[in-house]
């Protein structure tokens, strides 16, 4: 939404994740909201300290969504079914559009929640549900550039 707290939390693990991987450097990450009332600022204090916890580095700062993602990039992972909406309504196909939990091997989440308005409880299950669904991805983009598909 925001771009402050599960978006630069996903973005981090998949740098994090991907150093290890001999594809990782053709592999283009970026986050936005579909708000934009964080842009410019640095990810949510919280995030950043659950991050740090597992050895992982923040360096984003909130963006909006702009038209130009939707040729630029060719995925667009949302966090819940509330930001897919937000993007079909700006015109982004949908085909380009999935939703992180997707990915996570063993989804016991459609979505990863929002910990903005909790506690730290909340932060570390967003690091679980990340951290799982981010591994599923970069297993998929294997399988994708092997493929030689897009």
């Amino acid at each position: 939404m925001g771009n402050i707290c599960r978006s630069p939390l996903a973005e981090g693990l998949l740098l994090h994740h991907l150093t290890d991987r001999s594809f990782g450097q053709l592999v283009e990450v970026d986050s936005a909201g579909t708000g934009g009332w964080h842009v410019g600022n640095p990810p949510d204090e919280r995030s950043t300290d659950v991050a740090r916890r597992h050895g992982i580095r923040l360096n984003s700062r909130a963006r909006k969504v702009e038209c130009s993602d939707f040729t630029s990039f060719d995925m667009l992972i949302c966090m819940d079914d509330q930001n897919l909406r937000e993007l079909v309504d700006m015109g982004c196909p949908p085909e380009r559009i999935r939703t992180m939990m997707s990915y996570a091997s063993r989804p016991d989440h459609d979505h990863v929640p929002d910990p903005y308005y909790g506690g730290t409880d909340g932060f570390e299950l967003m690091y679980r549900l990340l951290d799982s669904a981010v591994l599923g991805l970069i297993e998929s983009i294997e399988s994708i550039l092997e493929s030689g598909s897009s």
